[in-house]
């Protein structure tokens, strides 16, 4: 099972380190949401209670879900529910080599993306050209730890409120 790799992300961050604003995105990019889906579709999806709660549809349909929370009451239909991120990760690698899934994706929030940037193999990072409002930053990443293996710039136009570049970055 130990080919399976653990992503961080897709994450999408502001320059300001800005990752959501009021359970929510803080900004429209549709085209990153269409990368989104390519990048996750058929893969197991790791992700806390407030980013459940934020997805306008639920579950996230062609993906395994499972949700992180303390709440023992919490049974979110068309979810698994784990209190323990290594739980949630060994669950996600068993229904990875099952499926045929190469790669399991952490999708947020900032906590869990904190402890994935620790032990995943790639990080799938749309960095956003703009400096926008938010209650929920990503703390810096230390890319002399990472490659850049893959990058495609965006312009902002319809549907994308801002210029962005979605990359691929694998640990050293």
């Amino acid at each position: 099972m130990s080919s399976v790799t653990l992503t961080a992300g897709p994450i999408a961050r502001a320059r300001n380190g800005v990752i959501g604003k009021d359970g929510a995105l803080p900004w429209r990019l549709k085209s990153d949401l269409a990368n989104f889906r390519a990048v996750t579709m058929g893969k197991p999806v790791i992700m806390g209670r407030k980013t459940w709660d934020s997805l306008p549809k639920k579950p996230l349909v062609g993906r395994t879900n499972i949700v992180l929370s303390r709440d023992g009451s919490f049974e979110p239909k068309g979810a698994v529910v784990c209190e323990e991120f290594s739980e949630a990760v060994a669950i996600a690698r068993e229904q990875a080599a099952e499926d045929g899934a190469r790669e399991i994706c952490v999708i947020g929030g900032a906590s869990l993306f904190e402890l994935a940037l620790h032990k995943a193999g790639r990080i799938y990072l749309t960095d956003i050209d703009a400096d926008v409002e938010g209650d929920v930053t990503l703390p810096p990443i230390d890319e002399t730890l990472w490659s850049e293996v893959a990058a495609q710039a965006y312009p902002a136009g319809d549907g994308d409120d801002y210029p962005f570049t979605i990359r691929v970055l694998e640990r050293r």
